[in-house]
């Protein structure tokens, strides 16, 4: 095969955003710590779905297999290769494989489509995609068939729980007769391309390197006190940042056992919590809830169960306790962090209180707030959050998009909005674009959000801006009712009451069954934006 030229052929071996943390890393790349792995205890299982276990040296090997035969197709150092698969073991094997043959990973989350996954696939120039082919009904293979066309550089089309020669299977397998395959690999160059969740625009491919992977990993179990043989329950997406680094990279950085989930079911995770004595997860908010009230449902206090990180989501300041109380060990704690960031915040799980309360401890990375002129606001201050640190990307594929995501300090602008105390805690108060600007005064969506959460009737609300004639923007509330739903008059009153002034209280209640939202559980809110106001011109053109 021609090679390929990725598009980040642009990029510094070392960003100068991340010269000055360069002495943090160890320099290991995946397929070293897999090696030292194995070396230790090959017969430790390190990867359960619900198809088998893994073994250490089974991964490595048939990794090690996988990597031969896509040397053999033609696959090289520094080719892109994607997978969208759900939690599979296979998906551990295909990074390992890549990490082995110095090729990049691109994770594709199952639920993107044709325009998506195109336009994700062209964007990084993939040479091989890893595709499911049933999944929930859908036929992925079908569709990458009828992308192909539209992908000059997509030469091989893989399938996963398929048949015949390119099945990931037949590859392992036809992998064990040919050489091995295995160069000389820096934990400095990009080994992964993320896309960004894309609630607005077109999606980013943020690069990662082993080096900043590895760092994050290690530096936030070593805080979590989660090492050799704990076991960490996965449902979120090892397409996403935090399942990718959660369930697929811990077990071969820190030397635990991952249970893979292929969808959530809070029953299902209680069984799996108890079988195989789970210590944590690191997940989204909603599931921490589920799982509380399916613990308590089922009669079991999950005592094995000591951490559980919620991120991705807002959380009102009374769900960890109330979720903690259904556990007799466990803490959970909210974090902060982006795919270009991971983890700006580690949590506090010995703090229940700040856990409670602010989105965690700045640990790993220089946290700096500002304001709309650039310039840093006074402590306790709400700002925009800046952060920079040892385990941020090396970039964006993209060299403009990458260039202003950085400030001249090389902080990353992460356009979150947040107040940081005197304990060194963040506290997320809402998106810089998630502002509402109403008649000129600037009003947070977050903290109308947490206040409707408090009314006995309303289950979760997300507040968005809405086209308002006079002044610019009005406070429209989506909301999740219980099932008796209040009535608008009973909510106004409730917010009045909260002690926000008068003009934060929204003009407009769209009651919903649940939110459109990203992969990671995050709220589209620019589709509630757009929503409201198709509603609102609709409106006007009827009356």
């Amino acid at each position: 095969m021609d090679r390929v030229e990725a598009p980040w052929r642009w990029l510094e071996r070392l960003p100068r955003h991340l010269a000055d943390f360069a002495d943090q890393w160890r320099g290991k790349t995946i397929a070293d710590l897999a090696r030292e792995r194995v070396d230790e205890d090959p017969g430790f299982v390190a990867l359960v779905d619900d198809r088998r276990d893994l073994t250490r040296r089974e991964w490595l090997e048939e990794a090690q297999a996988l990597a031969n035969a896509l040397h053999a197709r033609g696959f090289a150092a520094g080719d892109v290769i994607a997978f969208q698969t759900p939690n599979w073991h296979e998906a551990a094997i295909i990074d390992l494989a890549c990490a082995i043959a110095g090729l990049v990973l691109s994770p594709i989350v199952p639920i993107y489509r044709d325009a998506e996954v195109t336009m994700m696939l062209g964007d990084c120039r993939a040479r091989g995609l890893f595709t499911c082919t049933q999944f929930r009904r859908y036929d992925f293979a079908e569709m990458a068939d009828r992308i192909r066309g539209d992908l000059p550089d997509l030469t091989h089309v893989f399938t996963v729980r398929g048949d015949g020669p390119d099945d990931f299977a037949a590859l392992v397998q036809e992998g064990r007769t040919l050489p091995a395959y295995r160069p000389e690999v820096d934990a400095t160059e990009v080994k992964l391309v993320l896309y960004t969740s894309g609630t607005t625009g077109r999606p980013k491919g943020v690069l990662h390197s082993h080096n900043t992977l590895e760092n994050i990993v290690r530096k936030s179990y070593e805080h979590w006190r989660i090492g050799e043989g704990d076991t960490l329950i996965m449902p979120s997406p090892v397409t996403h940042v935090s399942g990718y680094a959660n369930g697929l990279e811990s077990p071969l950085i820190m030397g635990t056992r991952v249970v893979l989930m292929e969808s959530w079911n809070a029953e299902e995770a209680v069984r799996l919590i108890e079988k195989y004595e789970v210590a944590g997860t690191v997940a989204a908010t909603p599931f921490l809830v589920e799982l509380a009230n399916a613990a308590r449902q089922a009669g079991t206090r999950l005592p094995s169960m000591r951490m559980f990180a919620c991120g991705g989501a807002a959380v009102p300041p009374d769900l960890i306790p109330s979720a903690n109380s259904a556990f007799d060990n466990l803490q959970a704690f909210r974090v902060f962090g982006a795919s270009e960031v991971p983890l700006v915040s580690f949590g506090w799980p010995d703090d229940p209180e700040l856990a409670a309360r602010t989105d965690g401890e700045v640990v790993d990375y220089e946290v700096k707030l500002i304001d709309d002129a650039g310039e840093p606001v006074a402590p306790g201050t709400e700002g925009e959050i800046l952060s920079r640190g040892p385990s941020m990307m090396l970039g964006y594929a993209d060299k403009a998009q990458s260039s202003a995501a950085f400030d001249a300090e090389g902080y990353f602008r992460t356009g979150d909005l947040g107040v940081l105390s005197p304990e060194g805690a963040i506290t997320i108060t809402g998106r810089k674009k998630d502002l509402i600007i109403r008649g000129g005064e600037n009003i947070s969506a977050v903290e109308i959000e947490d206040v409707l959460r408090t009314h006995p009737q309303v289950r979760d609300a997300s507040v968005v801006a809405m086209p308002h004639e006079r002044l610019g923007e009005g406070v429209c509330a989506y909301v999740i009712s219980e099932e008796d739903a209040p009535d608008t008059a009973a909510l106004c009153r409730h917010v009045q009451e909260s002690g926000l002034a008068k003009q934060k209280t929204p003009e407009r209640f769209v009651f919903v069954q649940d939110f459109p939202r990203t992969a990671s559980g995050k709220i589209r809110k620019d589709r509630l934006r757009a929503e409201v106001a198709a509603m609102i011109e609709q409106e006007k053109a009827s009356a």
